[in-house]
């Protein structure tokens, strides 16, 4: 008896062996369907699908449309607007001028490039570590591929994402000619977060610092000008005794 349930198990274990085979062999073997009938003409602005589950045509939308339609958004235009009042404010201290070779670095989207343009800067250029074509080309703000003194203002609103601020103010430094302008722009802060910030620029002059309100945000302002020969110090305590530093509050919030 024994015998024979032994014999009925090892055919049971062939057959379901056999069949396990069977089955992989017709699913290696049979053509997998898709969502592309195979006689459909071709249409390379559609991407293929990407599983076999997916049947929705997924359209590759052309850069000037996608740009068109973000840059057309209300959130866009506000954005633009507070920093073409910003910058407007600054040109106001004599610090940019039509003719002026701006860099924003970090410029993310680029709204601040957009909106330099906007206020009549010709000579502007946005990086960051993802391009944003047109406004913005891809490159590292601890390495900007820039020769030395190639701009006369640079302006970031990132230093607090930068991952090494002292070489990210380097770098900003390096490309500013001498008597340029670095303009940063922080969280609002106090006298001491921004004798930190003003510390990280080795060969830069404190000009001034204000409490500003910027794409809906209150954040401060912080002016230095590239020199070689640093008068640093004194100049800064100077600023700081007469009150000047976060006593100035503006708002560059759109309307």
């Amino acid at each position: 008896m024994d015998r024979h349930i032994q014999i009925f198990l090892h055919r049971l274990s062939f057959a379901s062996i056999t069949i396990a085979t069977l089955t992989l062999l017709l699913l290696f073997l049979q053509t997998p369907q898709t969502c592309v009938p195979p006689n459909s003409p071709p249409k390379p602005h559609l991407k293929f699908p990407r599983s076999t589950c997916d049947s929705s045509p997924r359209e590759l939308v052309p850069l000037d449309k996608k740009n068109r339609r973000l840059w057309s958004s209300r959130a866009w235009k506000s954005q633009v607007s507070s920093f073409s009042h910003f910058f407007t404010s600054i040109r106001h201290l004599g610090l940019l001028h039509n003719h002026s070779k701006v860099l924003c670095v970090s410029a993310g989207a680029g709204h601040e490039v957009m909106a330099l343009s906007k206020v009549g800067i010709s000579d502007v250029t946005g990086v960051d570590l993802v391009d944003s074509p047109p406004l913005v080309s891809r490159a590292d703000p601890h390495d900007l591929p820039f020769f030395d003194g190639a701009f006369d203002l640079v302006y970031t609103g990132h230093l607090e994402e930068a991952l090494f601020p002292a070489r990210f103010i380097s770098e900003m430094e390096r490309s500013v000619r001498d008597n340029g302008v670095c303009v940063v722009v922080v969280q609002e802060c106090g006298h001491e977060e921004v004798r930190e910030i003003a510390d990280l620029f080795r060969h830069s002059s404190f000009v001034g610092a204000a409490n500003v309100s910027l794409i809906g945000l209150r954040m401060t302002r912080i002016v230095m000008r590239t020199s070689y020969i640093k008068g640093f110090l004194s100049g800064f305590h100077i600023i700081l005794e007469a009150g000047g530093l976060c006593r100035i509050n503006q708002d560059y919030s759109s309307e």
